[in-house]
């Protein structure tokens, strides 16, 4: 777990490692990093995390906290917006895919890092599309992506638009190719982490309705997982609220409840960026990671597929 926007401007951001039964192990300074820090993963490499504030991935040592840019994400001025990396994932062969929410693209680097520009750390640009960018609220497009199991396709949440948008991917002369963006659902309340289980259901992080929403490959809901309810006496979230990013990891889910009251983007004098939970968000003082059963309730009349819950 990473910190974000929890830090004054000019510190590093923070990793902190937790066991399995939720005991934090350490608390680690992640250096020469902005306090803005987002979505990490382990690849054959090491740990990769995303630097949002300072659009670059980088590599990071989980003990001591040294750091390596393992790519940057360029300013492309033939699409517009700002550098926005905001989440990783990656191919069989270990290519690297980065979302970027305000160009509203996606990137690709060697398993060893960027593919070019100066000092060769520019990740290259894979693809862009307007169904990857949004005007909405929250004000971020191009965020949680995965894979299907076959890799023939890529699925790319959008939260300002509330969309899955799927991209059609196919073997070339320099690696995988992107194929045309299309909208394989709507109306993900604000879709934000997203991962793929082994039979290619969707389990997505809703973070405007404080739920986890699981899709089946034919683009039907079949599920919706936890809920918000209110802040107990510690300032902490019971349950989901402005749920991120999310992992499965055996029986379980573990969602990150980001909890961010995003009126504190607004310029001096306006409040446009308010949402329905970010009154709570600005009670809560401790931030927290829920764990969910990942299981799905039999719904009558859909068949059975996947680990479903017969209780």
């Amino acid at each position: 777990m990473e910190t974000f926007a929890t830090l004054p401007a000019g510190e590093v951001g923070h990793l902190f490692v937790y066991r399995n039964d939720g005991r934090l192990l350490r608390k680690v300074l992640v250096r020469n990093s902005s306090p803005l820090l987002l979505d990490l993963s382990f690849s054959p490499t090491g740990l990769l995390v995303i630097d949002f504030g300072g659009a670059k991935v980088l590599k990071v040592d989980p003990v001591t906290g040294a750091s390596e840019v393992f790519a940057t994400i360029p300013d492309d001025p033939g699409i517009p917006g700002t550098p926005g990396p905001n989440v990783l994932t990656f191919d069989s062969a270990g290519n690297v895919y980065i979302s970027d929410s305000f160009q509203g693209a996606i990137w690709r680097t060697g398993p060893l890092g960027g593919l070019g520009g100066p000092g060769g750390k520019d990740a290259a640009l894979w693809v862009t599309s307007a169904l990857l960018r949004t005007a909405g609220v929250p004000g971020f497009g191009a965020n949680g992506l995965a894979f299907n199991n076959a890799q023939t396709l890529l699925f790319v949440a959008n939260t300002g638009n509330d969309t899955i948008v799927k991209i059609p991917v196919t073997a070339g002369p320099t690696g995988p190719v992107a194929g045309t963006p299309a909208v394989f659902v709507n109306s993900v309340n604000g879709a934000d982490g997203l991962i793929i289980d082994e039979h290619d259901n969707l389990w997505v992080a809703a973070n405007q309705s404080d739920e986890i929403v699981v899709i089946n490959p034919q683009g039907r809901a079949i599920a919706k997982l936890g809920d918000f309810d209110g802040i107990d006496r510690a300032g902490r979230p019971k349950g989901l609220l402005f749920p991120a990013s999310l992992v499965r990891h055996g029986d379980f889910l573990y969602v990150t409840t980001l909890a961010i009251d995003l009126r504190a983007f607004d310029a001096p004098g306006a409040q446009t960026n308010g949402t329905i939970i970010s009154q709570w968000a600005a009670e809560v003082t401790i931030h927290t990671i829920s764990r969910i059963r990942a299981r799905i309730p039999r719904i009558d009349g859909l068949p059975k597929a996947g680990d479903v819950d017969d209780d």
